[in-house]
């Protein structure tokens, strides 16, 4: 028969194994990030048990001329919410990504990877996955 610190213990490693990776770090991924290609920089913030961010600054025209809706296609990208994941998940956070380069929506992940970088991974239909990895900026 077990004791009972033993099973506390274990019932304990259990629970922290369960625990978003970025949580046990104590990592925050809020602020200011530089994509992947260098021309966009994204705020993230809080939102939910995880992040949502807005494109602050991109380089080029910066208008979101691929949008589905014809009503938003005339409007600067600036200030688009892109990132959406509000659910903490084993390794990090889940949602979905909006790409202005082609208008769409993807599910996406969002996993906080060291001290200065996440990486982002939008996918189609859960196994074809494109991930960049974004470096803070603040």
């Amino acid at each position: 028969m077990l004791k009972p610190r033993v099973l506390a213990a274990a019932a304990l490693a259990a629970l922290i194994a369960t625990l978003p990776a970025a949580a046990q770090k104590g990592a925050d991924a809020s602020g200011l990030w530089l994509t992947q290609t260098g021309d966009s920089k994204v705020r993230l913030s809080r939102c939910g048990a995880g992040y949502c961010g807005v494109i602050a600054s991109t380089s080029g025209k910066g208008i979101d001329e691929h949008n589905p809706d014809p009503a938003l296609r005339g409007r600067s990208v600036v200030g688009v919410q892109i990132v959406n994941a509000p659910t903490a998940s084993g390794e990090g956070y889940e949602g979905t990504l909006y790409n202005p380069k082609d208008g769409k929506t993807y599910s996406g992940s969002l996993k906080i990877t060291g001290p200065g970088t996440i990486e982002v991974a939008g996918c189609v239909m859960g196994v074809f996955c494109k991930r960049q990895t974004w470096k803070k900026v603040n």
